[in-house]
């Protein structure tokens, strides 16, 4: 029986990360990955459901890939990820084209899921989240020198406008030694870039060993030969302490990139999200940042028109993100997620005003990015080799102020040949359109 498989994975890296690990077990089963999926027997769609908008990206791939099946009828279709696990025979009901839906505590049993699916069985299965496991070879859907490390599931926050918790269980710390396994074994597999991904990557180790153990992790992480960058994503900011601080500051392998979701700087509006801090605070945590870290790329993201945020409120944030001038920097319309608390609250927003205002705070964003890239002119930045453009014979690249898919990057040149995953130094010679270009040193 021919066993091919295509798979679509959507979402946070989390996720990606989740199936590179199905990939591998699927190959040692004995399928083979496909990157067509008009050539594969079973189309897998690993969807995610954080928002609105990814939950109508995820019902749109499924119904992209369901069409195959007008042309062969025998292709399967799994969904998997977090859209099965938050609507479960929902899906089923509304698609009947779908050959199985698991959920996230399912993913160990994707091989047998697999085969039993192409033996015609309908399949739905939706075992305990924590299930889930961290442990396992991957299939890298990244570029061979880059690779997301994920390092928890779950989360335990609780803000009233996500649904992950409900979704992906409480927080769940994987333990150091099974970490720093996998790091050690893609380093020798060519990996120079590690990308450090949980829901909270700074609550790690609360659960597992009482304490938060994110600085030891990273100070041990950076002792692997072959690692040369260490990113961190998802850093919270009423958890980011001395140690940590320090952590960065001192380790050469840690990129000085540290992605802060804020979400608010308003008080009021923070405790009606659950979470903590003002904007008082928030500007003395990044003040000792940057004071710490010279030369720190802080990014952050912000949720506009939450319920009950007034015009001050809005103004205040507006005021906020002007004053801390952000190097990197989201912000996104609130969403109403049923099952939430902040579906329920009172003040609710048209989204008409939501997009508004979250359009103008995007817009303050671009123009200090113009800033904030015009100062780099003349100055000398590490960048990742990512591509090559022989018709311009010009190299792409990110540099250390860019995350792959989130950032930018920028164009070079050089007067002799680089390969991808190759990281070199590159003067800043210019900035048009908010796209930097520069030349190898």
């Amino acid at each position: 029986m021919s066993k091919k498989i295509g798979l679509i994975s959507l979402g946070c890296p989390k996720n990606q990360a989740d199936a590179e690990i199905m990939l591998s077990k699927l190959q040692n089963g004995g399928y083979e990955i496909v990157d067509d999926p008009g050539e594969a027997d079973l189309i897998i769609v690993n969807t995610c459901a954080f928002i609105e908008s990814a939950k109508k990206e995820s019902i749109e791939n499924i119904l992209d890939m369901a069409s195959y099946k007008e042309d062969n009828p025998s292709v399967k279709l799994l969904v998997t990820g977090c859209l099965a696990e938050r609507y479960r025979s929902e899906i089923f009901a509304e698609i009947p084209e779908v050959d199985g839906v698991i959920g996230i505590g399912a993913d160990n049993d994707i091989l047998d899921v697999c085969d039993r699916i192409l033996s015609l069985e309908k399949v739905e299965e939706y075992p305990p989240k924590e299930n889930l496991c961290f442990d396992g070879d991957r299939v890298l859907t990244t570029p061979p020198y880059s690779a997301y490390l994920k390092i928890a599931e779950g989360c335990s926050n609780k803000c009233t406008y996500c649904a992950i918790p409900s979704i992906r269980g409480e927080y769940r710390s994987r333990p150091a030694e099974s970490i720093l396994a996998e790091a050690e074994k893609l380093a020798r597999n060519g990996v120079k870039e590690l990308i450090i991904v949980a829901q909270d990557t700074t609550r790690y180790g609360e659960d597992l060993y009482g304490k938060r153990a994110l600085s030891p992790l990273l100070r041990s992480l950076c002792k692997i030969d072959g690692v040369e960058w260490i990113r961190l994503l998802y850093l919270y900011p009423e958890r980011i302490d001395d140690e940590l601080i320090n952590t960065i500051a001192e380790e050469g392998k840690i990129v000085k990139y540290m992605d802060i979701p804020v979400q608010h700087c308003s008080a009021r509006v923070l405790k009606r999200m659950n979470r903590q801090g003002d904007r008082q605070s928030l500007t003395a945590l990044f003040g000792k940042i940057r004071e710490k870290i010279p030369g720190v790329t802080l990014r952050t993201t912000f949720i506009a028109g939450f319920p009950g945020e007034t015009e001050e409120e809005f103004e205040e944030l507006c005021g906020f993100i002007s004053e801390m001038k952000f190097e990197r920097m989201g912000c996104f319309a609130y969403s109403e997620e049923e099952g939430t608390p902040a579906a329920n609250l009172d003040g609710m927003l048209p989204e008409e005003e939501r997009a508004r205002r979250a359009d103008i705070i995007n817009d303050m964003q671009n123009e200090i990015l113009d800033s904030v890239n015009e100062s780099l002119i003349g100055k000398e930045i590490r960048v990742i080799v990512e591509d090559y453009d022989g018709y311009t014979d010009s190299y792409y690249g990110r540099t250390v102020m860019d995350a792959p898919e989130i950032d930018t990057q920028i164009c070079f040149t050089c007067g002799y040949e680089l390969n991808d995953g190759d990281i070199v130094s590159v003067e800043v010679i210019n900035c048009v359109d908010g796209f930097l270009t520069g030349e190898v040193i």
